[in-house]
């Protein structure tokens, strides 16, 4: 198949997750088992497009590490068991580790505590011709801080700023941070993985009943579903307030990993494929050196 008729294709698997005005958003809209018009018998052809997305995300990154102008955040959040390390261990396969910088923030440190709640993030963008991941994000500041506000009191911020308004200024600094990286050549991409409450239930007993997967459980997943109805509303406001045109959210359905997998993929490849990646054009300065170079190496034995 040809590039252009593939990447037509990838866009169709994209498209309809693509969230990039969040004002009207709503989270029940997005089923969290739909696979669009592929069937169960259709896993083998979802995964055979994978394995060539992937080998086409090989060398859409190639060349954006050649070209060293842009970079790529890609940023995940998700509910526990919602296949965030599988969607980034598959759909990463391929890539050159030189390339790729992967990140997990899970419970903020005394020093992360002593500063602002998105440095520690921030510190760790990617450079310029990598495709930086967060697994999790600055956005856990809205999620489970907002959850649990007694987190929020440990977070050392005047007494006078803890006001009512504190989600909707999280909301704006975020938006500004990430207009700020887009302006800088940063593309900002974000996947929130809706699994259903049904689905995480039925991994967590999965990985209590098989051993070699006994390592991933923990009993505070558990008490974390008690809040469900609260993360639900606590995304679906993410999302409303943080999804623009540049950095848009991509809400997955995640309850088939074959699928998430597909989505994830193809929302990659898109966005890299917009930059218009070539590898840089050499000079005659250049070509004459290579030249050069040619010749001593042909007359050495």
């Amino acid at each position: 198949m040809k590039k252009k008729e593939f990447l037509k294709r990838v866009r169709k698997f994209a498209k309809p997750f693509r969230v990039n005005d969040g004002k009207d958003f709503k989270l029940k809209h997005i089923d969290p088992a739909d696979t669009l018009d592929l069937k169960s018998e259709d896993k083998p052809k979802a995964q055979e497009a994978l394995k060539n997305g992937i080998e086409l995300l090989a060398e859409l990154q190639d060349k954006l590490y050649a070209q060293d102008r842009w970079s790529v955040l890609l940023i995940f959040q998700a509910m526990d068991a919602a296949g965030k390390d599988g969607a980034i261990k598959h759909v990463m396969s391929g890539i050159n580790p030189q390339g790729c910088q992967v990140f997990s923030f899970k419970a903020p440190t005394s020093e992360d505590l002593d500063h602002d709640f998105m440095w520690r993030c921030l510190k760790r963008l990617p450079e310029r011709g990598r495709i930086g991941i967060f697994n999790r994000s600055y956005y856990e500041e809205t999620l489970v801080v907002r959850v649990h506000e007694e987190i929020l009191a440990k977070q050392k911020l005047p007494e006078r700023l803890m006001t009512k308004h504190i989600w909707d200024e999280r909301f704006q600094d975020i938006r500004n941070i990430e207009k700020y990286l887009t302006r800088n050549g940063t593309i900002v991409r974000k996947f929130f993985l809706h699994v259903s409450n049904e689905e995480q239930k039925k991994r967590f007993l999965e990985r209590i009943d098989h051993p070699e997967k006994n390592w991933k459980f923990s009993s505070a997943d558990v008490k974390e579903r008690g809040h469900w109805d609260e993360y639900m509303k606590a995304y679906e406001d993410m999302i409303r307030n943080t999804a623009t045109k540049d950095s848009p959210w991509y809400v997955v359905p995640a309850d088939n990993k074959w699928f998430t997998r597909l989505v994830v993929a193809a929302a990659v490849i898109d966005s890299l494929a917009s930059l218009d990646l070539e590898y840089p054009e050499v000079g005659e300065e250049k070509l004459k050196e290579l030249a050069e170079a040619k010749i001593l190496l042909l007359e050495k034995k």
